[in-house]
């Protein structure tokens, strides 16, 4: 794509906020162009007087001092213009809240004066934090304040918005009063709106230089789409990164086709190109714009359809609900929503751990990662400190297109939206795609995650110092040559392997590297009377035979067999508990790894992929 030089510098800015908290008034007072879609244009959107759909405007202002001495590359720009990229507030329209936020560079959150905080305006500040680094809260309607405590209520929810924003990227960020329609929509309109010029010289203070680069492929985010006669398709919306022109061939993955770009306009001034940052239309040769309502542009092959994806994961801490393996969510990617299933997983305990928050550059196919009934909130015992590195397989329920590295969030859309309750349940980043329809065999085994199974056996005796004999862990018909070498930890500090079998029954001999200590000997019954502290055990007295119930877990890390019938490395791990019967019971975890669909042996159980 060519290169593109503009004297006009585009900033994005997102005005979200509850439902009926004047944002698209705000939109209109401050903007002096509009684009084909704003203002509530959509009839439904008239209909019912409130926002439906994403709205565009702009408005341009002079280039603030601070943008014009950062650097000689700022001399190509004249001015600054402000788009205004109006989102709905309604609780059932947050999937386009979502979309609407991934293309802003700052946020204007709208809070009406009179109500707070809301449970769409705190949804809006989370999006916000996942979405873009800087933040202006707007007191709107303060016209309905009484005149003689507007100040006083304007200085306490300030204080009061603070202090909710103390633990988040927002804080300290400022907060200005407006009234953008004085005496509200059955206001008259010859009413001039209040401290909208304080509101744009603190827009200008508030703008920094953001990632504006017309190299590498084009990727442009779609949220509308209409047919001219004569001329052609229109697509409205934002360049994500790359750059375009005329005569450049675009292609829209979602219908499969390419197009040839005849003409570009922003904001229905004709161009000859766009970069990274801009918000444009773009006219292509004629099809059928009901195909693309919301979608992705690119450069041709630039994009890949997915099927299934592996997703950094991090909880959003307002989620009060449960994030299980398993089960579904609404995924969020760009301006498209689709359902998908779950699979948490993660480092194994013992692994090390990389730099807190780089979970995207942690993970590798050649690494092992163990898998989580649920996600891990906090570390040890006590669940204290950040959240491990965790990871996330998502499984559509409709093929996605999107590129790598793109935000992804995802949600129980289907909660009630009367309740108040925090719907966004985590976020990551896509860092890897299955395109292929038969994922499950041709690219999840790749994937090496192992889950943990109990399993229950006895120990039937002590042969000799070094020997144990151990039974009921197997069957009879599992090739018990598989297991040997696998190491063994008893829980009085004896280590050992498992040998082999023994006789034909599924019992199996267990070799330790030192003798056993009298407390092993005593516990299987093979030597005269020995007192124990009652303490040790939960009992007073132990004695002779009085045998004693041991609980061995062990746990079992092997990789499946592969096509070739090559053997991987076993680990096992005991530990010992008490208990009150009359035999010795060895409980085993066993994990297996992903590698391949056909299992060591019907004990060892395999994830479907």
């Amino acid at each position: 794509m060519t290169e593109h030089k503009s004297p006009t510098l585009n900033f994005n800015i997102g005005v979200l906020g509850h439902v009926d908290s004047g944002k698209t008034s705000l939109a209109r007072a401050l903007s002096s162009t509009a684009s084909t879609a704003a203002f509530d244009k959509n009839p439904q959107s008239k209909e019912r007087g409130i926002t439906l759909d994403l709205g565009f405007s702009s408005f341009n202002v002079e280039l603030p001092d601070q943008l014009r001495e950062s650097g000689k590359h700022m001399q190509q720009y004249e001015n600054l213009q402000f788009t205004l990229v109006d989102c709905p507030g309604h609780a059932s329209l947050i999937r386009t809240i979502i979309g609407g936020a991934q293309i802003i560079d700052l946020m204007m959150l709208v809070v009406d004066v009179v109500k707070g905080l809301q449970t769409q305006t705190a949804e809006c500040l989370l999006i916000g934090e996942l979405t873009c680094p800087r933040m202006v809260v707007v007191l709107n309607k303060t016209d309905l304040l009484p005149a003689d405590k507007r100040q006083s209520a304007i200085e306490k929810m300030t204080k009061r918005l603070h202090k909710t924003l103390e633990n988040t990227r927002f804080k300290d960020c400022p907060v200005i009063a407006v009234a953008a329609k004085p005496g509200g929509p059955e206001g008259a309109d010859t009413e001039e709106p209040q401290g909208l010029s304080e509101l744009i010289e603190l827009l200008k203070q508030q703008t920094y230089l953001p990632l504006r680069d017309p190299e590498g492929d084009l990727l442009m985010a779609v949220d509308h789409c209409f047919s001219i006669r004569g001329q052609g398709t229109v697509m409205t919306g934002t360049i994500l990164q790359g750059s375009l022109s005329v005569n450049d061939t675009v292609e829209i993955p979602a219908l499969k086709v390419t197009k040839k770009v005849k003409s570009i306009q922003m904001f229905r001034k004709p161009v000859s190109g766009a970069m990274q940052g801009d918000r444009v239309g773009v006219c292509v040769t004629q099809f059928d714009p009901k195909l693309l309502e919301r979608g992705l542009v690119c450069t041709p092959a630039s994009l890949r359809t997915v099927f299934a994806a592996v997703i950094s994961a991090k909880k959003i801490g307002y989620f009060k609900g449960s994030l299980c393996t398993r089960a579904k969510f609404h995924i969020t990617v760009g301006h498209e929503t689709v359902m998908a299933r779950v699979t948490f997983f993660g480092l194994p305990p013992d692994a090390s751990q990389t730099q807190p928050g780089s979970p995207e550059t942690a993970f590798a196919f050649d690494r092992v990662y163990v898998y989580q009934e649920d996600y891990v909130s906090g570390r040890g015992e006590s669940n204290s400190g950040p959240d491990p590195e965790q990871w996330a397989l998502l499984e559509f329920e409709r093929p996605v297109t999107c590129p790598l590295l793109c935000l992804v969030i995802g949600s129980k859309l289907d909660t009630d939206i009367h309740a108040n309750a925090c719907r966004l349940a985590f976020h990551g980043r896509l860092l890897h795609g299955f395109e292929d329809k038969a994922y499950a065999e041709t690219g999840l085994p790749r994937l090496l995650i192992y889950k943990t199974k109990h399993k229950e056996g006895q120990v039937e005796r002590v042969t000799d110092d070094y020997t144990l004999i151990g039974r009921n862990l197997f069957k009879k018909e599992t090739n018990l040559q598989i297991f040997v070498g696998l190491k063994v930890t008893l829980s009085t500090g004896e280590t050992g392997i498992i040998e082999g079998g023994f006789g034909q029954s599924g019992k199996f001999k267990i070799r330790v590297q030192d003798y056993f200590q009298d407390v092993v000997r005593v516990l299987v019954g093979l030597t005269s009377p020995v007192t124990f502290p009652g303490f040790l055990w939960g009992s007073p007295v132990f004695r002779g035979k009085s045998v004693l119930y041991l609980f061995y877990f062990l746990l079992l890390q092997t990789h499946c067999s592969t096509p070739g019938g090559e053997r991987k490395q076993k680990h096992i791990k005991k530990r010992a508990s008490p208990t009150s019967s009359s035999q010795k019971h060895i409980h085993t975890n066993i994990h297996s790894l992903g590698g391949g669909r056909k299992t060591c042996c019907q004990h060892i159980h395999c994830l479907p992929f």
